[in-house]
């Protein structure tokens, strides 16, 4: 059952294929993102939101009755996972599944795992880690998905890796990102307080492989 879902951040290049395959769910979809020209098309019946998660006015009205939240923001998201975390306990809604990056848990090993903090950056890096660290910590059933570097590629390809694990892979496809993303919205209890990191697989190396 994939009930209600509010999607935050719907104007990004991930949550708009996730937004495409929950309108053939026909979900009953709740879409906040910055501005609407980051929407070009939603499916029939979406509600649009245009605000921003750090408005306290928007994400509160936006949550209510809601049955899901799935969040692939960017910038800071550290005070945007706190700012989450509170408002869905205050509107009493309980599944998360969040976005972040890999390389927070310091889990991708060798050459690669060097270079991506170097690119990446500690600051950021540190930023994404607090993000989790606050969703961990809540009483929320959250899933956490850490993205390998991210393609454009139509296609879905991914194997998943648990908090604790290597991490496999160096690229990812953002169509599988929302496939996973997805997957879980339609079947919630999947992954409850899981921390997954996603690649495709036969990607490994010591830079992205962007074949």
């Amino acid at each position: 059952m994939t009930g209600k879902v509010l999607v935050l951040g719907a104007g990004g290049r991930i949550a708009r294929w996730a937004v495409d395959m929950l309108g053939h769910d026909k979900a009953e979809l709740t879409l906040l993102a910055r501005e609407r020209t980051r929407l070009p098309s939603t499916p029939p019946g979406a509600r649009v939101i245009v605000g921003d998660v750090m408005d306290a006015d928007v994400l509160d009205s936006a949550l209510r009755g809601q049955d899901i939240v799935y969040a692939n923001l960017a910038g800071n998201l550290d005070e945007q996972a706190q700012r989450i975390v509170t408002a869905m306990g205050d509107a009493d809604v309980s599944r998360l599944v969040f976005v972040t990056a890999l390389g927070i848990y310091d889990e991708v090993p060798g050459a690669f795992g060097r270079w991506n903090t170097q690119t990446i950056g500690a600051p950021t890096l540190s930023t994404y880690r607090a993000a989790a660290d606050e969703i961990t910590a809540s009483t929320l059933d959250y899933t956490i998905l850490r993205p390998a570097w991210l393609t454009d590629k139509d296609e879905i390809d991914y194997e998943v890796t648990e908090r604790g694990e290597p991490f496999r892979g160096t690229t990812v496809s953002r169509k599988s990102v929302a496939a996973l993303a997805v997957e879980i919205i339609r079947d919630p209890g999947r992954w409850v307080r899981s921390d997954l990191g996603v690649s495709k697989p036969g990607t490994e190396g010591d830079r992205p492989v962007f074949d």
